[in-house]
């Protein structure tokens, strides 16, 4: 049992870090491993709507993460979907790569628990915290709850340490994801293993 994180920060050990770790502490208490990709400092393509995804089952684009982040979800049984906050929405370069990723990876992820998480100085949590959350709604995912919005506050790393509520949001955020990973486990194999899929309907309002 594994769950991928991706911090979509430039800043490898900054504040959305901290969060992660947080997290991947309290699922390796409770028996869950974890990865945390950082994304980095390299440019991210902004997804063109070419399709051509649908085609390779991979992003056309091979010269930044998004393909090798697609082959570590086949394998991942949650995720964590981390930003810090710029101009009151995710970072710009973290929206790219989920753009992307979800269109072209996007079926390993349905039915799988996932969640969203934060980090900003002061301001624009709850809008990005929005943002992100779409990703999860829309693909049919499992929605990890926790007790309260999954955000963190500091200008650096150093800072989380004094948020103490922020701190406690992520543990909730590690012990829910590592409970619903264990009770899908246990459901493989049954009836329970993945719900009726309903075909989605498209309709356009221009005609």
């Amino acid at each position: 049992m594994k769950v991928l994180m991706i911090n979509g920060s430039t800043h490898e050990n900054g504040t959305t870090a901290a969060a992660l770790k947080i997290i991947a502490d309290e699922l390796k208490a409770q028996g869950v491993d974890s990865e945390i990709v950082c994304i980095g400092t390299a440019a991210v393509h902004s997804c063109t709507g070419c399709m051509g995804c649908q085609k390779l089952g991979k992003c056309v684009f091979g010269d930044d993460p998004v393909n090798a982040i697609g082959e570590k979800a086949k394998e991942a049984d949650g995720y964590i979907f981390a930003a810090p906050v710029h101009y009151a929405s995710p970072a710009g370069a973290v929206i790219a790569l989920l753009d992307r990723l979800f269109y072209s990876h996007g079926k390993y992820f349905k039915f799988k628990p996932a969640a969203a998480v934060v980090a900003a100085r002061r301001a624009g949590t709850t809008a990005s915290f929005d943002v992100l959350n779409k990703y999860i709604q829309i693909n049919n995912m499992i929605q990890v709850p926790s007790t309260y919005w999954n955000m963190v506050f500091g200008a650096n790393a150093e800072d989380t340490k004094q948020d103490k509520e922020g701190e406690s949001v992520m543990r909730a955020i590690g012990s829910n994801m590592a409970w619903l990973i264990k009770l899908l486990e246990n459901a493989k194999g049954t009836d329970l293993e993945k719900p009726v899929l309903i075909e989605k309907v498209k309709t356009n309002f221009i005609r």
